[in-house]
């Protein structure tokens, strides 16, 4: 077994690359880290292209059980020095094994037979992008809209804070949210924006045939979004805190959702 100890090697110059969004968007690949992602990866029947693995990493409460080890065999397996690995990972304290994935085949087509539809609008943290796509897969969401400048849904950072909802959400990005929230209106969807200039709660709406707009961190939801609104909330507060983290937001919007279909 041939372990890669030159930077300068072929296959890990591209898998370095893949940390820059021009590439993946250029492949269609990314990568994924860490031992319960790739398990879900293959739980998923993601398409992998290449294992990498640290031969010097996976001791101890890094071992790999050997149910894994046999999924793995069946794939292209690069072994590299901890050194290597190091130069490739993203994480702290890393488990020594990552592999290159194919994005999902996502429809830029919406399925209007969905109840709800979540939007964002130049979401701007991976952290919190990674969240609202975790929570929404929580819920059973299929489909998520992002405006062109959200965050990239495909960054390390925001994969590892899906823990493997990306693979199971179609992402559509959209060139102008507006013209696509204009589009979900013909299709009899309401498009609904948190606001902090209204006094209309969420409670006060049925989640039915509804678009839900979560806005930027610092801006909230765009001015032209807002006036295509056809109704605007906001979550009731009894503190003195006037707004939430974005992905808390979208989190308490998307369980109202659920207490409506579960009570």
């Amino acid at each position: 077994m041939q372990i890669i100890s030159s930077k300068d090697n072929e296959q890990i110059k591209y898998v370095k690359k893949l940390k820059e969004k021009k590439f993946r968007d250029e492949t269609h690949e990314y990568i994924i880290e860490g031992i319960k992602l790739i398990k879900e990866a293959i739980g998923e029947n993601v398409t992998i292209k290449m294992m990498i693995i640290c031969e010097d990493c996976l001791e101890g409460e890094n071992a790999i059980e050997q149910s894994l080890l046999y999924e793995i065999a069946k794939y292209q397996c690069v072994y590299v020095t901890k050194k290597i690995f190091q130069l490739l990972t993203d994480v702290v304290t890393p488990q020594g094994m990552m592999a290159v994935v194919e994005k999902g085949d996502n429809n830029d087509a919406i399925n209007y037979e969905e109840e709800i539809i979540l939007a964002l609008d130049d979401i701007q943290d991976p952290g919190n992008l990674g969240t609202i796509l975790r929570t929404a897969d929580s819920a059973n969401l299929k489909q998520i809209i992002l405006s062109q400048e959200t965050a990239d849904p495909y960054s390390p950072k925001v994969v590892r804070s899906t823990m493997g909802a990306i693979f199971r959400m179609n992402i559509i990005t959209t060139n102008s949210l507006e013209e696509t929230l204009r589009e979900t209106q013909k299709h009899h969807f309401e498009v609904v924006a948190t606001s902090l200039n209204t006094q209309n709660s969420i409670y006060d709406i049925n989640y039915h045939k509804k678009v839900i707009v979560i806005g930027n961190e610092a801006k909230g939801v765009s001015q032209n979004i807002q006036n295509l609104a056809d109704k605007k909330v906001k979550i009731p507060m009894l503190g003195k805190t006037e707004s939430l983290n974005a992905s808390v937001a979208a989190g308490i919007m998307i369980y109202e959702y659920v207490r409506g279909k579960v009570k």
